[in-house]
């Protein structure tokens, strides 16, 4: 603005100049016009001056005003601006499958003791229902509550059941390589616990999964202390402590903690292609009346088993990454297993199905197991998957067995091959086919067809 008006002063004077001077006093004229021109900026300045004055004055009043009040009265800072401060990452996973399999009364690993049964099981993800499943719609919010800590909530949806799988809060730069985490989380026990469903690489989880935890992963309430040291090679430890709720444990009423549990994790990279990681866990839980349904000779049908002891389970698990150049948007594979053992120690209490005690006997079980799979993409949207699953029902001794309870010693098996398309990092499609043979006499080819949606913002997967 300014420029524009001495642009215009100037060609005024000229123009004033031209008029009342000879053309031949060039000199003349030129002196004048640099006169009128100096002029014309001392008279600007002048008046820019008395403005500044003039606004200094108007503004001392309230900054005297302001100095007067005291500090503790000034309203606090805001975290981020009213109403918008808070704004959690909000995301929202649709699942959902088509199964073709036989039609089974009751699914059982043969040989284990897993938790609920068939009916129990069918609304959990990767259920055994036959036909058009809708699993789980999972809602996630999540959100730094500020500086020290962050917060994560998750809801699983079905039909008119609501689930709370995780609600917890961790620790942001606690310092020294430390993080704590409370509330409830799935533990981080062996690699596939802490994944959510739509995270996996499979339609269901494998065998080893099951005959653990069941239907789910292995959910703590209670604490999580991890360290990671300060090295190139990455070191991992954690110690948990929870309330012991879930399967293999049961349900108490006490102080102190229900489950413990330990877990050490070392990983590295090979060049620039390649990275991997390795880890040990172990789980500590106690259980008091876990029932189990056993065929009973006594009286020639079935019977009820209570349980009363301790469940140890040591897992080991192993990853391996490839991608080219380090890059896996376009091709990668990625190799992974996992290894258990389970031991129970206690007391094996049997009654009939009114109630009526038949006996109690000491009761203990060695059982193993383990899975090994694959998955590679070969282009940006396709992977293809191998996986095969197998356990040991191993040695289950129920001491005096007044009740005459049987065990079944069997090793189930599956072989479960897949190939997915993902349109985006937001949306899969998968074909899953596989040869069940986990329940003893029966050999089950089933075909699964999946989908699964991501609306809304969700945090990276761990390694």
């Amino acid at each position: 603005m300014q420029k524009q008006w001495l642009w215009a002063a100037l060609a005024w004077a000229f123009a004033q100049s031209a008029a009342a001077t000879p053309t031949g006093d060039v000199n003349a004229q030129l002196a004048e016009m640099q006169a009128r021109i100096t002029q014309l900026q001392a008279a600007y300045e002048a008046r820019i001056a008395a403005l500044e004055e003039k606004l200094a004055a108007a503004t001392a009043p309230a900054a005297a005003s302001a100095a007067a009040v005291p500090a503790a009265t000034l309203p606090a800072p805001s975290r981020g601006g009213g109403a918008g401060a808070f704004n959690p990452e909000v995301s929202l996973i649709l699942q959902g499958a088509y199964q073709h399999k036989k039609k089974v009364a009751e699914r059982q690993l043969s040989g284990f003791w897993t938790p609920g049964d068939a009916h129990a099981d069918s609304h959990a993800h990767g259920g055994d229902r036959r036909g058009f499943n809708l699993d789980h719609t999972e809602l996630v919010l999540a959100a730094n509550i500020d500086s020290t800590f962050r917060g994560q909530a998750t809801l699983a949806l079905l039909d008119d059941q609501v689930e709370l799988e995780e609600a917890w809060f961790q620790t942001l730069g606690l310092g020294q390589g430390l993080g704590l985490k409370a509330g409830r989380f799935f533990s981080g026990i062996g690699y596939l616990n802490e994944q959510h469903p739509h995270q996996w690489d499979f339609y269901d989880q494998p065998l080893m999964y099951k005959a653990l935890f069941g239907a789910h992963s292995y959910t703590q309430d209670g604490v999580q202390l991890k360290w990671v040291a300060p090295t190139d090679v990455f070191v991992e430890l954690g110690v948990e402590a929870g309330r012991g709720q879930n399967f293999p444990a049961t349900e108490q009423d006490h102080n102190g903690a229900g489950s413990r549990a330990l877990f050490a994790r070392i990983g590295d990279d090979w060049g620039v292609a390649h990275s991997w990681r390795v880890g040990v866990s172990h789980l500590r839980t106690t259980a008091r009346d876990r029932e189990r349904h056993m065929e009973s000779e006594l009286i020639g049908e079935h019977a009820v088993a209570a349980f009363s002891g301790k469940s140890r389970i040591w897992l080991a698990d192993f990853v391996y990454k490839w991608a080219p150049n380090g890059n896996p948007k376009d091709r990668n594979f990625k190799f992974q297993a996992e290894y258990f053992r389970r031991q129970e120690d206690g007391r094996l209490a049997a009654a009939d199905e009114q109630g009526l005690a038949l006996g109690e006997s000491g009761y203990a079980t060695r059982q193993s197991g383990y899975y090994l799979q694959g998955v590679y993409q070969f282009t940006p949207h396709w992977r293809a998957g191998l996986r095969y699953d197998r356990l040991q029902s191993g040695r289950q001794d129920l001491g005096s067995n007044p009740a005459a309870l049987q065990t079944v010693d069997y090793r189930p098996r599956r072989a479960t091959a897949m190939v997915d398309y993902s349109f985006s990092e937001y949306s899969r499609l998968r074909l899953q086919l596989a040869r069940d043979r986990s329940m003893q006499g029966l050999t089950d080819h089933q075909v699964t067809l999946q989908y699964i949606m991501s609306l809304g913002s969700h945090g990276a997967h761990k390694f």
